[in-house]
């Protein structure tokens, strides 16, 4: 998929925003994070998991990190990123480009609570030099094979209690 083709899934959806295509290389959240100059945990990275029933993304803020144990009670088994070179067969999207939108049918998409603190976010759009910022509202209006909003991370300043 293409950069092109999230662009035309976001306007399918109602997206009123652009998609950025930058210079430098967002590949990584330090890398889209220098490109965009926002903070890193900002950067809604999207992570790709193999289950036994399909690909699933997990969109997560740039500074948390998946906890097994916590993807474990979700899914009922371990945690198991999809390989590299299967990345883009199974979810429709290279690495350093994998985003929640335009994706290949059967994969589903969870968003987690890490993401909550900010006001918008940028998850790639498709490629490993672009992004685009939205609110969590089109954020979820937008991902492809949406299903819940889950608290699978560590790593992240929670609020108090």
């Amino acid at each position: 998929m293409s950069v092109e083709t999230v662009r035309r899934a976001l306007a399918q959806a109602g997206f009123p925003g652009q998609v950025r295509e930058l210079e430098e290389s967002s590949a990584t959240v330090e890398l889209a994070a220098a490109a965009l100059g926002c903070e890193g945990a900002r950067i809604a990275k999207t992570l790709s998991f193999l289950t036994a029933a399909g690909p699933v993304l997990i969109v997560a803020a740039g500074d948390a990190r998946v906890d097994n144990h916590r993807f474990k009670e979700q899914f009922g088994e371990k945690a198991r990123m999809i390989p590299a070179d299967q990345v883009e067969t199974l979810v429709g999207h290279a690495p350093g480009g994998v985003c929640p939108f335009a994706l290949l049918p059967g994969v589903r998409t969870y968003l987690d609570e890490s993401l909550r603190r900010f006001g918008t976010v940028f998850p790639a759009a498709g490629s490993s030099n672009s992004a685009v910022e939205m609110t969590l509202d089109q954020l979820e209006h937008c991902c492809d094979g949406f299903v819940q909003w889950v608290d699978l991370c560590r790593g992240w300043p929670r609020p108090q209690e």
